[in-house]
């Protein structure tokens, strides 16, 4: 085995990995096309289309665009009936927006820990997490991994709480052959600038039920209703809408996102194959109704124990130096800053103590195991698939057979 590029030795990979968000002339034609031909914002037929196009994509009858994932959220749940001092159930293992939304909502986000084997919210800690204030519960499909449906389904039917999915990352993903973001009441997806479909920002709700929908739109188009007049403002809501030059971009990616998905299952199998074979590196587990991952992210786990008690950290900077990024992700969000809350400003929090939460799965997961690698690195070739793997065997062998390498 070659030496280390972060002990002076050559790196495996020198060139850069498929460029993500990726221009191609049918994006630039169809903006072009929006540009001279179609209205740029309320009531351009370009938004309707994608709407309509990705609800039929996404096996659902309706379909709200919306300027961000985090907007979307705010709007799913107002729409859901949420309301001040409600309670949300949330995973912390996720982006900020899953529990900013709720806080924007004048609600509380009321953390479960995950699963350590999917990074999903872990549907048996559930149903202690449920009061009289709950509202909703909120699953995130992490990495487009969906999340434990029957189980959370079930659940929701049970205590009569809606079901709202985060399926931020998960754009193509599936549940028993069923594209999630419609399972339950609703579904968010983002198309910010990293997610597997992209506009640079925007959102959308997803939903089989008409009367949410409509009330959804209204939330999100400044209060008004359907068929209402454009100056009619029945409840409070804001200009959260999509753009057309937006909407454009976003339609021939419904079309490309097959094609990509298959690319990203293939490239998947090939690391998980090889990663499956090295000690001390354990790749993320599905649940058997998971029937289709977006593979958003690219999620293994790593045990220091078996790599001579070598910290996470060192890892990552020895894969960095051969030119694979890889990275440790989200940190509980039940730490961040957000929750140090002021009474004043949050009245609603009071009593709530998210500075004393300990949840050991989430924490083990950020704090010391979960290893990232972007999506855009499963939309290589086979060489470049290669590059990943070689990189992983250099470095983890050498962690197993000179860890001194890594002392200080």
């Amino acid at each position: 085995m070659s030496k280390l590029a972060i002990h002076g030795g050559d790196p495996v990979r020198t060139k850069p990995f498929p460029e993500w968000p990726r221009p191609t002339s049918e994006l630039k034609d169809v903006i072009i096309a929006t540009l001279e031909n179609e209205g740029w914002g309320v009531g351009s037929e370009a938004i309707s289309r994608f709407e309509d196009r990705f609800a039929e994509f996404h096996d659902a009858k309706y379909c709200i665009s919306t300027s961000s994932g985090t907007t979307a959220l705010w709007v799913m749940l107002k729409a859901a009936g949420v309301k001040a001092g409600d309670e949300v159930i949330v995973p912390p293992y996720t982006f900020i927006a899953t529990a900013s939304a709720v806080l924007m909502a004048n609600a509380v986000p009321v953390f479960v820990d995950i699963d350590s084997d999917t990074f999903n919210i872990d549907p048996d800690l559930i149903e202690a997490a449920i009061t009289g204030k709950t509202k909703a519960i909120m699953p995130v499909h992490i990495a487009g991994n969906p999340a434990d449906m029957d189980a959370i389904l079930a659940i929701g039917e049970k205590h009569g709480i809606a079901i709202l999915e985060d399926a931020a990352q998960a754009h193509g993903a599936e549940w028993n052959g069923s594209k999630v973001g419609a399972l339950g009441l609703g579904g968010i997806f983002s198309f910010q600038t990293s997610k597997n479909m992209s506009a640079g920002e925007g959102g959308a709700i997803i939903s089989n039920d008409e009367a949410f929908y409509e009330t959804c739109f209204s939330y999100h188009n400044c209060g008004r209703t359907k068929g209402g007049e454009f100056y009619e403002h029945q409840i409070l809501g804001g200009n959260f809408r999509l753009n057309a030059m937006a909407s454009s971009m976003l339609l021939p990616q419904i079309n490309s996102l097959p094609n990509d998905m298959e690319l990203r299952d293939k490239n998947r199998k090939k690391l998980d194959d090889a990663l499956i074979q090295i000690d001390g590196l354990t790749i993320n587990g599905n649940y058997s109704g998971a029937t289709r991952q977006s593979n958003h992210l690219y999620l293994t786990k790593y045990d220091a124990a078996k790599f001579n008690d070598i910290p996470r950290e060192r890892f990552f900077k020895a894969m960095q130096a051969e030119g694979i990024y890889t990275y440790m992700g989200y940190t509980p969000l039940y730490r961040e800053k957000l929750f140090v809350t002021d009474s004043e400003e949050y009245p609603w929090l009071k009593g709530y103590d998210f500075s004393s939460m300990k949840m050991p799965m989430t924490e083990k997961i950020a704090d010391k195991e979960a290893v990232w690698l972007k999506q855009n690195y499963l939309l290589g070739n086979n060489d470049d698939t290669r590059d990943i793997i070689d990189a992983f065997e250099k470095v983890t062998t050498t962690l197993h057979t000179k860890p001194e390498l890594f002392q200080d």
